[in-house]
């Protein structure tokens, strides 16, 4: 068995990494922009924050809808390659609300997760699309969002290697989280320029990669679109 999962994983790192690109689409404003994304970027898995689930086709190019949340305002989404992976289980998961949350109510559940098979070696592996808090919130708080994300994804398959991509909303003091996540067995990978966009004289990084059992050499940043948030993009290999 041992011998097995080091040919997968030597197979995935070397042959075909498990490419995934998460984007904020900014209230929809982005989401003419995803069928292009898709099909120039060869997407494995695409994971979309702040889309309408109603507006979202079924397919985009050669992905299919693994799901998407049905009652949030700023909705989740994610997309995969069924060729290569078989779409096994999905769950929505809501965690801790922040004041923000309480009033105004616009996203309760921040987490999308997807167990995906791979259909060439069998290997499973966790993907989810997560969104934190705005920045009204603490950081101390979407540190706890980000735990109860990551149990979340967890309680699907305990033993798979995860990793989960979006709008962590933490542009500050990174490196508490980065802390906290390496003592509970993660690691935080940012992009190698900002990601948010929307004022003129400010930007930042705000969208992440935290992940076990994967190794990420860097995670690129695409061209703006018409969202605040520019993609990003990652090649993830098992580790050995």
């Amino acid at each position: 068995m041992l011998e097995r999962r080091h040919g997968a994983a030597d197979r995935l790192g070397k042959e075909h990494p498990l490419r995934i690109v998460s984007y904020n689409l900014r209230k929809h404003a982005a989401g003419g922009e995803l069928a292009g994304i898709a099909s120039s970027q060869q997407v494995d898995a695409l994971c979309l924050q702040e889309c309408d689930s109603e507006a979202l086709p079924e397919r985009l190019e050669h992905l299919t809808l693994a799901d998407a949340t049905r009652t949030n305002r700023l909705g989740l989404a994610v997309y995969v390659r069924e060729d290569r992976y078989e779409i096994l289980d999905t769950q929505v998961f809501a965690v801790q609300k922040s004041l923000h949350d309480r009033v105004l109510a616009p996203a309760h559940e921040r987490l999308l997760a997807a167990l995906l098979r791979d259909r060439d070696n069998g290997d499973r592996v966790l993907v989810g699309s997560f969104h934190a808090a705005p920045l009204t919130a603490s950081n101390s708080l979407r540190r706890k969002q980000i735990a109860a994300a990551h149990a979340g994804m967890r309680s699907l398959e305990p033993d798979a290697p995860a990793i989960m991509v979006g709008d962590f909303n933490y542009p500050w003091f990174i490196r508490g989280l980065e802390r906290h996540l390496t003592a509970s067995g993660y690691t935080l990978n940012r992009s190698t320029e900002p990601t948010y966009l929307r004022y003129r004289y400010f930007s930042g990084y705000f969208d992440f990669v935290t992940s076990t059992g994967f190794e990420i050499d860097r995670v690129d940043v695409l061209p703006a679109g018409a969202s605040d948030h520019r993609p990003i993009q990652l090649d993830a290999r098992l580790a050995a």
